[in-house]
């Protein structure tokens, strides 16, 4: 994807990657196609996304032709700091990781595709909720038609598969395609020369469930191995909590946000929920997520935490990182 693309675009990409309706994922894309810079190195994806938005155009008509406007199949609202999907076979264990890592209570049973719907949960990670989604089993021929579209507004993708099992390779081959099919790509895996511009990276992790079974590790590094080697790895057990704390931290980790505390003038910081923003944001992001009139009518910020000293006055385009506290003046 060409490297110029704008912040105001980036926000409108994301904004349509999160779209639950039709309505919204139109707006997003008539927006996108109006803020793309026009230049020769954008040309494919301005292609694309006309084409795509022919596509949606099209299938609004059929519905408003139908009358039929119920809720999209398979679509799991966002909720939390971030939202991973979980994809993998049958009798890998996705909806024991969900129910041991989350307060939801999916059915978990020996026998496939007991997962016939997404099932989200929330999972606690210390001060924040990051968001689980269990899915139905992946399998040839047998392949939801929403998990596409559920994979590509994923923040992040989890591909569980059983340690023991000799199906590995055929499993993330499965899941891959199903991600491509959403126009995501699991990253570090090399990005495709030839892909197309609307692929986007996703953090992936390959996710060994049943290790509580693989004391020596052999099947983790045949696991390994028969997925390509160039997924990010962890290894777990959803029965026994092996691997769970490492998994938690690094879900959080890989949504690549901070956590910001905010105070009155004169009081002390409220240190219960914080907001999340993206790593980078600025003074006058956090601004805006408080309060839209707040954005406008900032005038400068008082910081503690990573400052150069504590309640080090700053301007709306001071970055912010992870547990700062903000008091706001407008």
């Amino acid at each position: 994807m060409p490297a110029n693309l704008t912040l105001q675009y980036k926000e409108a990409e994301a904004r349509f990657r999160r779209a639950s309706t039709h309505p919204e994922k139109v707006d997003a894309l008539r927006e996108m196609i109006a803020l793309l810079p026009k230049h020769k190195g954008t040309e494919k994806l301005h292609a694309d996304l006309k084409h795509r938005l022919a596509k949606l155009e099209e299938e609004g008509e059929h519905v408003a032709r139908s009358g039929h406007h119920g809720p999209e199949p398979g679509r799991v609202k966002h909720e939390g700091a971030g939202q991973w999907v979980m994809l993998g076979p049958p009798n890998a264990g996705k909806s024991s990781l969900l129910a041991v890592l989350t307060h939801a209570h999916p059915e978990v049973a020996d026998y496939p595709f007991t997962t016939r719907a997404p099932q989200p949960g929330m999972m606690s990670y210390e001060d924040v909720q990051v968001q689980l989604v269990d899915t139905p089993a992946l399998a040839p021929g047998h392949v939801e038609s929403y998990m596409a579209a559920l994979a590509g507004a994923a923040d992040g993708l989890l591909l569980v598969v059983d340690l023991t099992s000799d199906g590995v390779a055929e499993a993330v081959r499965e899941a891959v395609e199903v991600m491509e099919k959403g126009h995501v790509w699991p990253s570090p895996r090399p990005f495709p020369p030839d892909a197309s511009p609307l692929l986007s990276v996703r953090p992936t992790y390959l996710v060994g469930n049943k290790c509580d079974l693989d004391e020596g590790g052999v099947f983790a590094g045949l696991a390994r191995e028969a997925a390509g080697g160039d997924l990010a790895f962890l290894s777990v057990s959803a029965t026994r909590g092996d691997g769970l704390p490492a998994l938690r931290a690094a879900l959080w980790r890989d949504l690549h946000c901070i956590r910001v505390h905010t105070k009155e003038p004169g009081k002390k910081a409220d240190l219960g929920k914080p907001f999340v923003l993206p790593q980078h944001a600025t003074v006058h992001d956090l601004a805006r997520l408080v309060h839209r009139d707040m954005a406008d009518r900032l005038k400068f910020a008082r910081v503690w935490g990573t400052a150069k000293f504590e309640g080090q006055q700053v301007d709306r385009h001071h970055e912010l990182y992870d547990h700062d506290v903000v008091e706001l003046h407008a």
